[in-house]
């Protein structure tokens, strides 16, 4: 019997590494039971970590973040430093989902800190790329390039390939909001070649979304769908809401830039419904700039002005530079009448 609860964690790893967020999950569950019948702390610190690290990668942050919490406190109690560590990199990357990005910072650097003290240099890579994509999300994106290109050159002297896979896709990302449509692409497709080879389903799906918005920015909307369409089907199936509800932000966009408006509607609406359960802030501000663009090209204007204008104090109320920069260029197109849709990245 004191087995048991090993059997079921090292099967909810295996589950987890596959993508199968609710099997591993429900493991993870019954191995935490026998641990905590059978006082293993250890076992219970593990438990905590990896459902949190799991639920994380669902979209449910705010789940995670009550088993981080939970495995911060015990593995302080145990002086487990290194699981300190993660617990803290998992509530920073929680908080970053859910627009906190300074709170996220503050956890990421603290992470940091004790992994170079316990000179962890893979620790030290991904809370580099961790502290990244806060910067992304703040809108510093010439920082977020920056540190995303350093957790790629520690990845690759590591020969970490996912890790390098990872800061692929955030320099990808970040690159097309800086408007470098060809770097994005580039990069989208390196990281879409590692993750084949590493059968990774999750980045695959990352990666495959990624080229959909290359795509998107190259007016080429009909590759763009096939690529969001291969990414949909397999968050779908991974079970990731936050990152499906993107996908399906990005096809509403491509729909919009073709002029099937019931379409974009559909899929903003749908997309803003799971940004709304998930309680991801950035998201709403792009499904609300969406469908207010929508509003303007059904010749519905109050509504359309009314959408930008509540985007803007959403994105300036969480720090938005990128959003709240989109949210006045909508209203200045609105009040100069320029012509709609406009595609943002």
């Amino acid at each position: 019997m004191n087995n048991s609860g090993e059997y079921f964690f090292k099967n909810g790893e295996k589950y987890r590494i596959s993508a199968r967020y609710n099997k591993a999950i429900e493991l993870y569950k019954k191995a935490l039971k026998f641990f905590k019948r059978n006082n293993n702390v250890t076992g219970v610190l593990n438990c905590f970590l990896s459902i949190a690290d799991t639920l994380r990668a669902k979209g449910d942050f705010v789940k995670a973040q009550t088993y981080y919490k939970e495995g911060l406190n015990l593995a302080e109690i145990l002086d487990d430093t290194a699981s300190k560590a993660d617990a803290l990199a998992g509530l920073g990357l929680c908080d970053r989902a859910l627009g906190r990005w300074k709170n996220a910072l503050e956890q990421i650097n603290k992470a940091c800190k004790i992994y170079k003290s316990l000179n962890d240099k893979n620790g030290e890579a991904f809370s580099l790329w961790a502290k990244a994509g806060a910067y992304r999300i703040n809108g510093n994106i010439k920082k977020a390039l920056q540190i995303y290109q350093s957790s790629l050159k520690k990845f690759k002297s590591l020969k970490n390939k996912s890790g390098v896979s990872y800061s692929y896709c955030g320099l990808g990302g970040s690159s097309r909001v800086a408007k470098r449509f060809g770097d994005s692409e580039r990069y989208y497709r390196l990281a879409n070649k590692n993750f084949q080879e590493l059968n990774d389903r999750f980045g695959l799906a990352y990666s495959y979304c990624g080229l959909g918005n290359a795509r998107r920015m190259h007016g080429d909307y009909k590759q763009a769908l096939v690529f969001f369409n291969r990414a949909a089907k397999l968050y779908k199936k991974i079970g990731d809401r936050v990152s499906y509800a993107y996908t399906l932000w990005a096809v509403g966009a491509a729909y919009k830039m073709l002029g099937d408006i019931r379409s974009a509607m559909e899929k903003f609406k749908q997309a803003g419904m799971l940004f709304r359960k998930t309680n991801d802030p950035r998201g709403k501000i792009y499904c609300m700039l969406g469908i207010g663009e929508l509003n303007y090209l059904s010749s519905n204007k109050i509504t359309a002005k009314n959408m930008f204008l509540e985007s803007l104090e959403l994105a300036d109320s969480y720090g938005f530079k990128v959003e709240r920069g989109y949210a006045r260029r909508l209203l200045k197109a609105l009040k100069n009448k320029e012509e709609f849709p406009i595609s943002l990245p």
